[in-house]
């Protein structure tokens, strides 16, 4: 993923062949995995596009050029999306001269809006400082539909449900059953799309209106971020893996801003496996292991936490297919769908700030020689007063003058009475701040100086 340089003097210049000189500005880059959807969107196309907006010469008219030395790969008109110009592979550099000049390039990606690590060196996971929020995810989405032609209006007033079928591996084996028992349970049409036989706008235009998305655990649920607000997502794991274990779907519907509802299912019953052990081993066979270690994977309930990527018990149950217990997805979908799934409209005050504090006071009373109290009081932000907001707290830091670290609290009242680690005779600095409905965060106000 790192790019190695040399450096030389300019003079080094009269030994070498002539330059050529490239005069579109450059964004040089490697790709991830081009060959796996998620990867794709996670990696690339969202840092791409990110990278490119924090740069106003990285405009449309800049080209790409992806240095990692894939060749094209089967999703290469999505990166094409992002860029007037046609991107350059390294091979086809070579074509161009033996010695190129960028007269103007940026090398790298930003991965600010990237929100899962792998599991290289320590077990698969949400990113420790996820930086992203559905925001930023929903203007990506907004201008990839518009490159792809796909109208933001309601393309029909009814209401679907989606069904991502796989059709080479992890099949869900009783599909046409799974989507009969979900039009009858919710009274929706029940649409299946897969990536082999339709194209990626029309999936695009198909999910980006769909009331709920079911689909097995795999690169295709990252289309999930086309879902409109208020819809479900519906991952289904096959027998033995842990949905706790692998969560870069559920991260991403659960980003603050994203507005969807997640739900997993995971098959329970070995009976309603069908597994591979025969199969290659990049395909999920075992049968290049030695007897014990195949019998202690047949046996196993569960895969344990691993690293990335060649673990033989995560291929082999990865890679088996699963017929679905309809009666019990049917029932963990209505532990969280209460009603009809869909799309909520969004209430106009849905994802407003609250303003700062007001008038924010301490006052301090000290008890003897050891003890102290600090009173700090504010009033509500100005704007909530013009809004519906279900939840409203107040987040108090207060941070010891001179000291690295603060104690932070969160309360539901517009005053507190703090008497545990204050000490008399000590300044203090309070900072406070409202947050709406938890992940909505105001501004701090001014910082008090509060002496005891």
């Amino acid at each position: 993923q790192y790019f190695n340089f040399v450096e030389l003097p300019a003079a080094a210049l009269k030994f070498m062949p002539k330059p050529v000189f490239v005069p579109d500005v450059a964004l040089i880059a490697n790709r991830f995995n081009p060959d796996n959807l998620m990867h794709v969107f996670h990696d690339d196309l969202l840092p791409i596009y990110y990278t490119m907006q924090q740069f106003s010469d990285l405009d449309l008219e800049s080209r790409l050029f992806f240095m990692e030395g894939w060749s094209e790969g089967v999703h290469f008109d999505l990166y094409k999306l992002l860029s007037n110009k046609q991107p350059l592979l390294r091979e086809e550099l070579k074509t161009l001269g033996r010695l190129l000049c960028f007269t103007k390039s940026y090398v790298g990606l930003s991965k600010i809006t990237t929100w899962y690590q792998y599991g290289f060196v320590q077990p698969q996971g949400p990113k420790a400082n996820i930086l992203v929020s559905g925001n930023e995810i929903r203007q990506f989405t907004k201008f990839m539909m518009q490159k792809l032609n796909i109208s933001l209006e309601e393309s029909s007033s009814e209401e679907y449900i989606v069904v991502f079928s796989r059709t080479i591996n992890r099949l869900i084996l009783n599909e046409a059953e799974l989507i009969l028992a979900l039009a009858q349970e919710f009274q929706m049409k029940t649409i299946s799309v897969s990536l082999e036989e339709h194209s990626f706008s029309d999936i695009v235009r198909l999910i980006s209106n769909a009331s709920m998305l079911v689909s097995m655990h795999g690169a295709q649920l990252v289309m999930s971020l086309f879902l409109p607000r208020g819809a479900t997502v519906v991952e289904l794991f096959p027998y033995a893996i842990n949905p706790e274990h692998y969560t870069p779907y559920k991260t991403l519907a659960t980003l603050p801003g994203m507005d969807l509802q997640y739900i997993a299912w995971q098959n329970a019953d070995r009976e309603d496996t069908v597994t591979y052990p025969d199969r290659p081993w990049d395909q999920g066979g075992i049968a290049h292991l030695d007897k014990a270690e195949q019998e202690r994977i047949m046996k196993s309930t569960e895969v344990p936490r691993h690293l990335c990527c060649r673990n033989p018990e995560w291929l082999f149950r990865a890679y088996q297919d699963t017929k679905v217990n309809i009666p019990s997805l049917i029932h963990v979908i209505r532990q969280t769908v209460k009603s009809k799934p869909g799309p909520k409209k969004q209430k106009w005050s849905g994802s407003l700030y609250p303003g700062k504090v007001r008038d924010a006071k301490c006052q301090a009373s000290v008890q003897g020689t050891s003890e102290a109290k600090l009173a700090v009081s504010w009033q509500i932000p100005w704007n909530l007063r013009y809004l519906k907001v279900r939840e409203v707290k107040y987040e108090v830091w207060i941070q010891e003058q001179g000291e690295n670290t603060y104690m932070p609290y969160i309360l539901s009242h517009q005053n507190h009475t703090f008497s545990e680690n204050i000490k008399p005779f000590t300044i203090y600095l309070v900072w406070i701040r409202c947050i709406f409905n938890k992940n909505l965060l105001g501004p701090f106000a001014d910082v008090l100086l509060c002496s005891t």
